[in-house]
């Protein structure tokens, strides 16, 4: 998506000659004021000490931080501390896949950890960055993967059976890009013998018919008790007899499977099989959970986000609502029951996937905390249910969506929209509210839209095309959310851009797709009538977003109310513009926000290539950090000692797809000396 903002050289001269005519003056004035103001005060000693041991900072998915060293009032001068480059990345000159590091590190037991592109675990010492140990389970970097190559994370587990100092009581659990779940020690980074076959459990096995490179583990499993649970991820528009997306969970010392649950089920005494024609559940696949999962240990509950039935835009072959795809499900982490499940889109035709890690807060109604479940989605919709029941805790209306015109269709006449908190993003888009950098660049996107078929938000794909808003890349994508429960806030970021999709009946699949002038990508979607077109940002002839920005939103929430506190964009146009205009539009994004007790928000994610700090409270940008490459990552933050500083770090390495600016580096930022 590099050419999102490839705007003709003539036109950025003429923006660029206006804001510094505009911006000289004011910037002198700022300059002379920082240079005098500029006394930096000594970074405070006292406060909280605090890690990062999970993904999403804890196994609740909060991304929240008790620390105040780095605050409001010093948080402009923060530096790097230090820079850690990882040696693994890939343009795509090398190896068929390009890399994406959007890696989170969590800190356990002094001991910083973060997974690579390339399958590889590393773990530093997290004041200095320095490495301590690194494993490579060596995957093979010359096949073609569906993803990128990726990994967002580790998980660690302690054994408190185990023998303080005993090899492997501590462990670092890591499942790689070609679907094995690995057992590490913690402390030396061997494997664990103990666990699976010499360390290992192969993931491949018992999920149907495999297709190299096409069935993998991207996100972090989390260990829940004594039991390590996995999702993965999948190309699901090949066929509709993709891998099964079943989620397994296994014995945290042995390797030994312990359970297994089918988003699509199998047999007629698997939870769902009521809801499910019998041909279609035994034949269709994927509803895999690729996105992190969240755990209650104390309720022994484990909540997993679930993805579309295989193929995402033709669901002829799987009649039906298709329960538990495009679900949050909660499943007894001991024995894997199904607890209870809510489905945020029924027949999904859209690549609607449950993206987010699911996030656990408490709702506070009539002076109780009740145990709740905060649900981003690719739509902008945020749905609040109930921890223990799935039951919303804001009214949900099921509404009338436009119906399929593609034979062998059937879409589901409703769709469930949350009333508080109200959908974040617009559902409808007109021809008449086409944006362009030009007159001429505004009509040709005015043509676009009126080419598509668009009758609001969930309209289904057709054979002439169809508008898809918002984006089948969300909304909200795998950076989730974070929750303030100080403050009583959720915090996320989206993305604000169209997409477009078409079905392309089998026997004129081969000649549109081979065609001179074919545009956009093209799946098989095998064993249904239609092949599929499609292309996730719909711009214009000078590679402008069709859609008014701005592109990219941080918004923030009080889980409450459901009432809106602020949105801001996120990012601006300068480091995808020829020459470097930091207009505020927001860009597309991909990553996640962290939330302090400093009242700070840091994400990165945005296409310019930056770490930013917004007060939580108001949405300001108080302080923006450089990075050495595309900051599409979660940030987190720790500190671990009395005397010590509060560290912020994030994987600056880029990401293939969003064509930002590839690299290796874990960037830590502190307060100085």
């Amino acid at each position: 998506m590099r050419t999102l903002l490839s705007v003709e050289r003539g036109t950025i001269v003429h923006i660029a000659k206006w804001l510094a005519a505009s911006l000289a003056g004011a910037a002198a004035v700022i300059l002379a004021i920082s240079v005098l103001s500029d006394s930096r005060p000594a970074t405070p000693m006292g406060g909280p000490i605090s890690g990062w041991p999970a993904y999403g900072g804890d196994p609740h998915g909060t991304r929240f931080s008790p620390l105040t060293q780095v605050n409001r009032e010093n948080v402009k001068y923060l530096e790097v501390a230090w820079t850690h480059r990882t040696g693994d990345v890939s343009d795509g000159s090398t190896y068929p896949s390009k890399s994406s590091f959007e890696a989170t590190p969590i800190l356990f037991d002094g001991t910083l950890y973060i997974s690579t592109p390339f399958s590889r675990v590393i773990a530093l010492d997290p004041e200095t960055g320095s490495e301590r140990w690194s494993y490579d389970p060596r995957i093979d970097l010359t096949e073609r993967y569906s993803e990128s190559l990726v990994s967002r994370g580790v998980e660690a587990w302690q054994d408190p059976e185990g023998a303080e100092g005993e090899l492997c009581q501590k462990r670092i659990f890591f499942a790689t890009l070609d679907a094995r779940l690995l057992a590490l020690d913690a402390t030396e980074g061997r494997l664990c013998q103990d666990f699976g076959v010499a360390g290992e459990v192969d993931l491949k096995v018992g999920v149907g018919e495999i297709e190299a490179g096409q069935y993998e583990v991207t996100s972090p499993p989390i260990a829940v008790g004594g039991v390590v649970v996995v999702g993965s991820a999948q190309g699901d528009n090949r066929r509709i007899e993709v891998e099964k997306g079943d989620v397994r969970a296994f014995d945290a010392r042995t390797g030994e499977l312990r359970w297994s649950f089918a988003p699509v089920p199998r047999e007629p005494d698997s939870p769902g099989w009521k809801e499910w024609n019998e041909e279609s559940a035994r034949h269709t696949g994927a509803a895999n959970a690729w996105a992190p999962l969240a755990a209650d240990p104390d309720r022994d509950l484990v909540f997993v986000p679930t993805g579309s039935a295989a193929p995402d835009f033709y669901g002829g072959e799987r009649p039906g609502s298709n329960v538990f795809a495009n679900s949050v499900v909660a499943l007894r982490a001991s024995t894997g029951a199904v607890i209870w499940h809510y489905q945020v889109v029924h027949h999904d035709l859209w690549d609607y996937d449950i993206a987010s890690q699911p996030t656990l807060i408490s709702v506070r109604r009539d002076g109780l905390e009740i145990p709740a479940l905060a649900q981003a989605t690719k739509m902008g919709h945020i749905f609040i249910l109930h921890r223990e029941t799935g039951v919303p805790l804001f009214p949900v209306e099921e509404r009338q969506v436009p119906a399929s015109d593609v034979p062998g269709e059937a879409a589901w006449p409703t769709q469930p929209f949350p009333v508080s908190p109200a959908p974040l993003l617009p559902s409808t888009l007109t021809p008449d509210s086409a944006w362009g950098l030009t007159p001429w660049d505004r009509r040709r996107c005015r043509e676009r839209l009126e080419s598509l078929r668009y009758d609001g938000i969930f309209t289904p794909p057709s054979l002439a095309g169809t508008l898809e808003y918002p984006s089948m890349i969300g909304g909200a994508n795998w950076g989730g959310v974070a929750a303030d429960h100080q403050r009583r806030l959720l915090v996320v970021n989206l993305n604000r851009f169209a997409s477009w999709v078409r079905l392309i009946p089998r026997a004129e699949f081969d000649s549109v797709r081979r065609a001179p002038d074919a545009e956009g990508s093209f799946t098989a979607q095998q064993g249904t009538p239609y092949g599929m077109n499609r292309e996730g940002g719909l711009v214009g002839p000078l590679g402008v977003p069709c859609t008014p920005p701005p592109w990219g939103l941080l918004v923030a929430l009080d889980f409450d109310t459901g009432e809106l506190r602020w949105q801001v964009p996120l990012g601006t146009i300068r480091d995808v513009a020829p020459l470097p205009l930091p207009v505020a539009w927001g860009t597309p994004n991909l990553g996640g926000p962290i939330v302090t007790a400093g009242g700070l928000v840091f994400i990165g994610a945005a296409m310019d290539d930056y770490l930013r700090a917004f007060d939580v409270d108001t949405g300001e940008e108080l302080w923006k950090g450089r990075l050495p490459a595309g900051g599409q990552a979660t940030p987190m933050t720790y500190r671990l000692r009395p005397e010590g500083k509060q560290f912020v770090v994030i994987a600056a390495g880029g990401h293939g797809g969003l064509e930002t600016k590839l690299g290796d580096y874990l960037v830590a930022f502190a307060l100085p000396e």
